[in-house]
């Protein structure tokens, strides 16, 4: 049996479980292929490995394998688990679907609404009937596009409720990254900016939100957090903005420390990337809930053509967005003829001009300089991979008079976290600067808060990092730029698909350029990314019990 395409760990489970399972033979062989394919199968965002008729039979017969019991493996629906994901399916399932079922009750004059949501065209106003939504249920879903409204909806929501309430509501505001939750504190404070509210709604609502982690409070070196179904979060209302990006297992945790009678409200877009861990969760909620789901439909401060671009690559139009990627008259949407290099070289190279320009660096100014620009891979590695493109950025700097060596921690060099640290409190997808410390002679690496803070560490201290003037499509998740420029592999490669093109697109608040071969493009935009999951089948079981159970009370 071939050992090729999985890791050291995938081939040692798959023999210890396999040696334990009585088996010999071709049905040993095949079992611990089973086993083999399924933790690599994680690693592609599955959450459980759909299997044959006889893979059943043969699953069904061996004392490692349950229908949920305490065995390492799990055999549910011909679907194949690891026990750990079974449970976070089943818990999630259990507790979102009896969250779903709760009416919260909360009444407000219909002058009141309406005064909030100015009917300003004709038809249904999304952003009310996600309101009225809220007002009544636990649990509330808000998807949409980019430009949609949903953070505009949300901080109508939280005034109402508030208004609505008898006594003061503890809101929480999160999201999965760090960069995620700057944009959500930035949004709700433009938007509150925006509003005629009373002073004391206003200062009820907050405007710094959390990541997840910080949310459920993170423990050193566990993977457990402090906050659970035994320990819950004391918050009355929390919202999960960017929720696509929650995996199986962070979603079950956000719920099971929530406190009986809490509302939560997610909020994302559908249509990007699921998570890169497993599960699809924000997908099958939206799918099994629909009366928990509001989906805004009007987008509004967004342009047009990058709209429009991607509107087509979301139906899988690819003439259609190839030929507004070459019309003149939408020139922030354009395919880059040539010369990758040398754009994105002068680009960063007016970045650097701004990290050098002041005895003492403004850290905000370099920030938001860096922030304006950024270039997206589909892949990591290759000439047109991140690591093919910042090793060639950094020489078309250096050419240009920088001092980027890549072996070294130089001015300017911005870096992406690639592994949790809690210890100094950095996670996995922060983006940080290196900048001179002239009075010490020395360089110091500063990073963006979600508290709107900023901190400093020294680059030696740092977890695992890697630099970072160009990103996968997967890490700029829950980022906006003013440009970006997407650059996919000359080849086809299986990991392009429609939801990684549409993500790419839609970072951009005012610029989109490609990087691209037409059949390249085509040929991503033809494919849709599929994840295994069974999320969906399980609400739907639960959701049957909880309406049972309402008829025989």
């Amino acid at each position: 049996m071939s050992e090729q395409g999985y890791n050291l760990l995938d081939i040692h489970f798959s023999r210890f479980l396999a040696d334990r399972s009585r088996l010999a033979g071709d049905d040993k062989d095949r079992f611990q292929q089973l086993v083999r394919t399924l933790t690599t199968s994680h690693e592609a965002g599955h959450s459980c490995l759909p299997v044959s008729k006889a893979d059943t039979r043969l699953l069904e017969a061996l004392h490692l394998v349950s229908a949920g019991g305490q065995t390492p493996l799990v055999l549910n629906n011909n679907r194949l688990y690891l026990h750990r994901y079974f449970r976070y399916e089943t818990r999630l399932a259990e507790q979102i679907s009896a969250m779903a079922a709760v009416s919260l009750p909360m009444k407000v004059k219909d002058t009141l609404l309406d005064s909030l949501f100015e009917a300003f065209e004709p038809g249904t106003d999304w952003q009310k009937e996600a309101a009225k939504v809220a007002l009544k249920k636990a649990l509330t879903i808000i998807c949409g596009g980019p430009g949609t409204g949903k953070t505009t909806t949300v901080v109508k929501i939280l005034a109402l409720l508030l208004l609505a309430a008898d006594q003061t509501l503890d809101v929480a505001l999160a999201a999965p990254t760090g960069k995620a939750a700057m944009r959500l504190s930035e949004s709700i404070g433009n938007s509150l900016e925006r509003m005629e509210l009373p002073e004391k709604i206003k200062a009820a609502i907050p405007t710094q939100a959390k990541t997840l982690h910080r949310l459920l409070g993170f423990r050193r070196n566990s993977p457990q957090f402090r906050h659970n179904r035994q320990s819950p979060m004391g918050w009355d209302v929390v919202v999960v903005d960017e929720a696509s990006m929650v995996d199986l297992a962070m979603m079950s945790k956000l719920v099971d420390a929530l406190k009986p009678g809490a509302r939560l409200l997610l909020l994302g877009d559908k249509d990007q990337l699921a998570s890169v861990e497993s599960g699809a969760v924000l997908g099958d909620l939206i799918k099994s809930l629909p009366d928990n789901t509001v989906e805004l439909q009007k987008t509004y401060r967004f342009d047009d053509n990058i709209k429009q671009l991607a509107e087509c690559i979301n139906t899988g139009d690819s003439e259609g967005a190839w030929q507004l990627l070459l019309d003149r008259n939408a020139n922030n949407v354009t395919v880059l003829p040539s010369d990758l290099i040398g754009y994105i070289g002068k680009q960063y190279a007016e970045f650097m001009e701004e990290v050098y320009q002041n005895h003492e660096p403004d850290v905000r100014a370099i920030f938001a300089a860096f922030n304006s620009f950024q270039v997206l891979c589909g892949v990591h590695y290759g000439n047109r991979g991140v690591e093919g493109i910042n090793r060639r950025v950094e020489s078309s700097l250096a050419r240009r008079g920088f001092d980027c060596r890549s072996d070294s921690w130089y001015p300017g060099r911005p870096v992406l976290i690639t592994r949790n640290d809690y210890s100094l409190d950095l996670f996995n997808g922060d983006i940080g600067i290196c900048l001179p410390n002239r009075n010490e002679g020395s360089v110091k690496v500063w990073f963006e808060r979600s508290d709107g803070g900023l901190r400093s560490y020294s680059p030696y201290r740092l977890p695992r990092c890697e630099t970072v003037f160009a990103m996968t499509i997967h890490k700029s998740q829950g980022s906006e730029f003013d440009e970006v420029v997407v650059v996919l592999p000359d080849e086809d490669n299986r990991i392009l698909s429609r939801e990684l093109i549409y993500t790419a697109i839609t970072r951009a608040k005012k610029s989109v350029k490609l990087v691209t071969e037409r059949q390249v493009f085509e040929q991503a935009l033809s494919r849709n990314i599929m994840r295994f999951s069974g999320l969906a089948d399980q609400l739907k079981e639960q959701s049957l019990k909880i309406n049972e159970s309402k008829r025989a009370g």
